[in-house]
């Protein structure tokens, strides 16, 4: 089966109690069927790109060839028809040799021999060049095959490239519709106090940080605690699922005590706090779930004001498609 990771920065997250169970239940159930279309197209679009990337990298290699056999091709011509003008020139002149030999053989014995090693040697020089000839026309033919399945190997890629690009600028299409379909039925939830944003190809859900810790601590809030309950809920209902726990803290330094020695270890011990609290008393599988401490130094805000400071999440959870 197909799993989907869905990241989820919680900065805020304090539901108004006028939202209808009704109503939160159906775009809940909207939204996990987005998820579910939107991993299936990503999957399929980093194919086709990849399959994209690799024919047009061996259609441009496939040109290359092809036009450096073209130019074989001609010299190769060229040669032949001079070959065949100087084998025309070479019988022409042994049958002058052969028929001023008939007329002396009469003669003395030593033209007769220089004529008989003359005739020999141009016999010998038009057997190779015939040879040459052969051996020439034989490459021709050869080249000439392999270009032309070359070319036809390039048409059949052409053709293919073809499809895939206009597959994968339809999935692309596919892909952005479902992004705005999620993207518009989590905005739903704005007037609640829930802020939802996109960014490359993850959602993000944003909570108030009163509703989680308090400065220096691991307690969540029960406000907090029921929040988290209904993202519990939502896991629940869609097993395909994973997600990623990291805690956070802001960039003032924690006094080291028996239970944490600094803001990593606050860091860690807040996701983990957040990961019991989405098992507990739920059907939520462990395996489904990580959680991880970034400290301080992955900060939303990186202003100094207690403001700022308000604006770094306590922890985040993402949830991203993958295959």
């Amino acid at each position: 089966m197909n799993k989907v990771y869905l990241t989820i920065i919680v900065l805020s997250f304090l539901l108004n109690a006028c939202v209808s169970t009704k109503l939160y239940k159906e775009l809940e159930q909207e939204k996990a069927a987005y998820e579910q279309q939107v991993g299936q197209l990503l999957e399929e679009n980093e194919e086709l790109k990849v399959a994209g990337n690799e024919f047009g990298s061996k259609k441009s290699a496939l040109k290359d060839k092809v036009a450096l056999l073209e130019q074989d091709s001609i010299r190769r011509n060229l040669e032949i028809k001079q070959l065949e003008k100087e084998i025309a020139s070479l019988s022409k002149q042994y049958d002058h040799l052969k028929a001023a030999q008939q007329e002396l053989l009469k003669g003395s014995a030593s033209e007769t021999k220089g004529l008989l090693e003359q005739l020999q040697a141009n016999q010998q020089d038009l057997q190779m060049r015939e040879d040459k000839l052969y051996a020439l026309e034989k490459s021709l033919d050869e080249e000439r095959d392999n270009l032309t399945r070359l070319k036809l190997e390039l048409e059949a890629r052409n053709k293919r490239l073809i499809e895939l690009e206009d597959i994968l600028f339809k999935k692309d299409s596919a892909v952005n519709a479902l992004k705005n379909k999620v993207s518009e039925a989590l905005l739903g939830f704005r007037s609640q106090g829930l802020e939802v944003s996109l960014k490359n190809g993850k959602v993000y859900v944003s909570l108030d940080e009163k509703l989680l810790f308090n400065t220096g601590s691991t307690q969540v809030d029960p406000k907090g605690a029921s929040a988290l309950k209904s993202l519990a809920r939502v896991l629940e209902q869609n097993k395909d699922i994973n997600i990623t726990i990291e805690g956070h803290t802001d960039d003032v330094p924690v006094s080291p005590n028996p239970e944490f020695k600094d803001n990593w270890d606050l860091s860690v011990k807040r996701a983990t706090a957040i990961v019991r609290i989405l098992l507990d008393g739920t059907n939520v599988s462990p395996v489904r779930l990580t959680a991880a401490g970034r400290g301080e130094f992955l900060p939303v805000a990186t202003g100094k004001t207690t403001q700022d400071r308000q604006k770094k999440p306590p922890y985040r959870d993402y949830i991203d498609p993958q295959a």
